[in-house]
């Protein structure tokens, strides 16, 4: 996982990698990345402690709203993050961790997560069992403090590693976020200033498939890398053994090998085109067939998501397409004579018998995923396809008994 765009793992940071505020110069932006420091282990049994009475306030935050939301008599209210710091006020003498700037965050994280879920209450945190949930303690970004190469919180100090990347950076609130594993972060979201190039190449479709992860127009290839399949056996053998921990690193580094790869081809991509077509396969519809975990080991919302938000901070143009029927459609020709079905996809090249033309499937579905981005929006709304698109079965039922029955008539 690169430590520079990473978010929390804990899953209450808001992630702000795609956020760009454009300054006074139309071709420089600044962004906002969360910068990933890992604490060292001398200090996880405070983090530990602080994070339990984080879940209390939580907790308390959930009742407490729940109650207001519908009381036994009088009018229900819906109670905002600044009436439950009201109401908490003088709570930080009960917890030996924690402070009130750390109270007021868990009160305001509570109230707008409970807001923009529109639920009466949120989900408890758990302190224990296998429900338990990971660690979180956040802060203002006055709260915490740079002395030398160690940051202090709540009287307590904590060292990290790549301390040098604190240089000079202006951070605002943030948390220390805890993994599956048990280890501790510190993610601080700093604003970074970029430039607004022009890329060298004008466009380019990219169509995503589980041979490759994905194939552009310009037979680029990001090759399938065994992240998770590779290492299957061992996460199997410890979890027989009962090495649960062993099995959460296994997975951690199945995870990072993925985003690493995954970052350098959209990396590559977005420095060379400047308009960029991505097709709109579906993850959850394919993880209910037997691809399961061909499907989730490549990763393409990950991939998506990654050239949607550095697309932005670079100017490119990032376009999310219909790839229905693109491998089946000749790219010169357009006409529907590529093999289709289950058994199609064995095939990996196959010849138009209208045209002759020679393709390779991902290749041409790239091609046709950047002509049908290339189109204009429709207005009217029945306007002809560029692709052809073969009719519906219930059509060519429909027609069939018709005209069955004109024959018989």
């Amino acid at each position: 996982m690169p430590p520079s765009t990473a978010t929390a793992v804990s899953g209450r940071e808001p992630a702000d990698d795609g956020r760009a505020r454009v300054e006074d110069s139309a071709a420089v932006t600044f962004v906002t990345r969360t910068l990933r420091l890992k604490v060292k282990p001398e200090s996880y049994p405070w983090l530990n402690i602080a994070a339990m009475e984080v879940n209390t306030v939580w907790n308390w935050g959930a009742e407490v709203s729940a109650k207001a939301a519908r009381p036994c008599t009088g009018t229900p209210k819906w109670l905002t993050g600044f009436d439950l710091n009201n109401l908490s006020s003088g709570a930080s003498e009960h917890f030996a961790k924690i402070g009130s700037d750390t109270i007021q965050r868990v009160n305001g994280e509570y109230a707008q997560k409970r807001s923009t879920a529109r639920r009466i209450r949120l989900r408890w945190r758990r302190n224990h069992g296998p429900q338990r949930s990971l660690g979180w303690v956040p802060f203002k970004a006055a709260s915490l403090k740079r002395q030398g190469k160690v940051v202090r919180f709540c009287g307590k100090t904590f060292r990290v590693f790549e301390s040098g990347r604190l240089e000079g950076v202006k951070w605002r609130q943030g948390c220390f976020a805890q993994d599956a594993v048990g280890d501790w972060w510190i993610c601080l979201p700093v604003d970074i200033k970029t430039e607004v190039s022009v890329a060298p190449l004008e466009k380019v479709g990219i169509d995503l498939g589980l041979k490759d992860i994905a194939v552009t127009s310009d037979n680029d290839r990001c090759e399938k890398g065994i992240f998770y399949r590779g290492i299957e056996q061992q996460i199997s053998q410890a979890q027989r053994r009962g090495h649960r921990r062993q099995a959460k690193r296994l997975h951690r580094r199945a995870v990072n090998r993925r985003k690493d790869a995954l970052h350098r081809f959209s990396r590559k991509i977005v420095d060379q085109y400047q308009k960029i077509a991505i097709g709109d396969v579906s993850s959850p519809q394919l993880v209910k067939t037997r691809m399961a975990k061909c499907v989730l080991d490549s990763g393409w919302g990950m991939l998506r998501a990654f050239l949607q938000y550095k697309g932005q901070q670079a100017g490119r143009t990032v376009q999310i397409v219909s790839e229905r029927n693109t491998s089946r459609t000749c790219s010169s020709c357009r006409s529907l004579s590529g093999p289709r079905g289950v058994n199609g996809l064995r095939e990996r090249c196959w010849v138009c018998c209208d045209c002759g033309e020679s393709h390779d499937r991902d290749v041409n579905a790239a091609k046709n995923i950047l002509r049908r981005a290339e189109l204009p929006a429709s207005v009217v709304g029945n306007e002809p396809s560029i692709l052809r698109v073969p009719p519906r079965r219930a059509s060519c039922s429909r027609k069939a008994g018709i005209e069955t029955a004109r024959s018989m008539a």
